[in-house]
């Protein structure tokens, strides 16, 4: 342990360099900021942009129960995403065919690089809340398939 002497005040972060993840918990707890534009669709998970700067872009997303994305991941992009409320599931699918999940409650994040593919989903019985934060910016996904069989294979 140290101590941090009196009147010590800490700099700002500089979001543009600051790891994605660090971009999104703190966004989540600045509610006030996107709040006003939280929505819910009974028909598909819902997004809304909250930023874009030329080294980050942070996604706004609803969840209600059984939505979810398809099998992806995110190109060269490296990002994170964070649970503002409720909880999801991500699914991991290894180049190997390994399959992990990760169950997510508020507060709890995950980071992913480039070519991580991934499955998020609400198995809840509640609505949740998450933002999601790509660096430099969110590269067009590419969606997989993946079967004990063929492993992961990117869909057609």
């Amino acid at each position: 342990m140290f101590a941090v002497p009196p009147g010590t005040v800490a700099a700002p972060a500089d979001l543009t360099t600051a790891h994605p993840v660090r971009i999104a918990r703190e966004l989540a707890a600045d509610r006030g900021a996107w709040a006003h534009l939280l929505r819910y669709d009974p028909d598909q998970r819902w997004f809304e942009l909250i930023t874009r700067t030329e080294h980050h872009e942070a996604w706004l997303l609803s969840w209600l129960p059984g939505q979810h994305t398809e099998l992806h991941d995110h190109g060269g992009a490296t990002g994170a995403f964070t649970v503002v409320s409720g909880d999801l599931t991500e699914r991991v699918v290894r180049a190997s065919g390994a399959e992990v999940l990760h169950r997510l409650t508020t507060g709890q994040s995950r980071v992913f690089g480039p070519d991580y593919v991934h499955q998020v989903s609400n198995t809840g019985q509640d609505p949740a809340v998450s933002i999601h934060v790509y660096r430099p910016v969110r590269a067009p996904m590419r969606t997989y398939e993946h079967d004990p069989v063929h492993g992961l294979r990117p869909r057609a």
